[in-house]
């Protein structure tokens, strides 16, 4: 994989994950409606947590020798987001025609690649 390629997942995964932090800081409706569905009285905490952990993956990403972490937390997130369609959302929410759903899974197959990409940066893999 050359070091375009990289960008570009790197750029995708993290442009999706920047985009919806506006709403998940600033409480909007569509954002405040999603994580209800998700933690109930605890919406809040996490959708404020979960956009904190987005930002802070965003950034790993661009970070030399430290790709990895951004990949796995973004792997993570990602899992848990597209779980979260599968079983309490729905892919489809708000009328969005599962964009949000799509969002994800673009973004989990970006992280997998960069993660796969950057295996040697892993201190605990072996990989002899």
């Amino acid at each position: 994989m050359n070091k375009s390629f990289s960008l570009i997942l790197k750029l995708v995964a993290a442009v999706i994950m920047l985009q919806t932090l506006f709403f998940k800081f600033t409480a909007a409706p569509e954002s405040v409606a999603l994580f209800t569905k998700i933690a109930g009285t605890q919406e809040a905490t996490v959708r404020i947590f979960t956009g904190i952990l987005e930002l802070i993956a965003s950034i790993l990403l661009f970070v030399p020798n430290r790709v990895w972490m951004g990949a796995l937390l973004t792997i993570g997130l990602m899992s848990g987001a597209i779980l979260s369609h599968i079983t309490i959302i729905g892919i489809t929410h708000n009328n969005d025609n599962g964009v949000l759903f799509i969002s994800a899974i673009i973004t989990l197959v970006c992280a997998v690649l960069l993660l796969h990409k950057n295996k040697k940066q892993i201190p605990f893999y072996n990989y002899s």
